[in-house]
């Protein structure tokens, strides 16, 4: 199995998760709870993938998800994620480009139609590799 780094993106309400593998820095997996069940969806993770690092943004609710019983014994790193939801808006539109009429407007005019707090995740994870 090959060692991946969880990203975390805190919230109050949602929190983005990611999981990159460390060698290369690829998406394995992406996903975004709800704050108050985040403990076991890092559980989940922590199960399925071999994480070895945790990147957690430095912002809202990171003082109180670094306490989280899953990652008890966890390699934590708080990371700056200043500019991180601009960024992942950037990320999600080069993965999912808009078609149809929508390719015609700036992507810097649009906002994207889901939440976006999971590739958020993946750069504060490619901040730390």
């Amino acid at each position: 199995m090959t060692e991946c780094i969880l990203g975390i993106d805190p919230g109050t309400r949602k929190t983005g998760l990611a999981v990159l593998r460390i060698e290369d820095g690829s998406i394995v997996e992406r996903c975004i709870a709800a704050t108050h069940e985040i403990d076991a969806v890092v559980a989940r993770l922590r199960s399925t993938w071999e994480i070895t690092l945790v990147a957690m943004g430095s912002g809202t609710n990171s003082t109180l998800l670094r306490e989280l019983p899953a990652l008890a014994g966890a390699d934590i790193h708080m990371v700056d994620e200043h500019e991180t939801s601009l960024r992942a808006r950037e990320l999600y539109f080069a993965e999912n480009p808009p078609t149809g009429w929508r390719r015609l407007i700036p992507l810097g005019l649009q906002t994207p139609p889901v939440p976006v707090d999971d590739y958020a995740a993946v750069l504060i994870a490619r901040r730390l590799l």
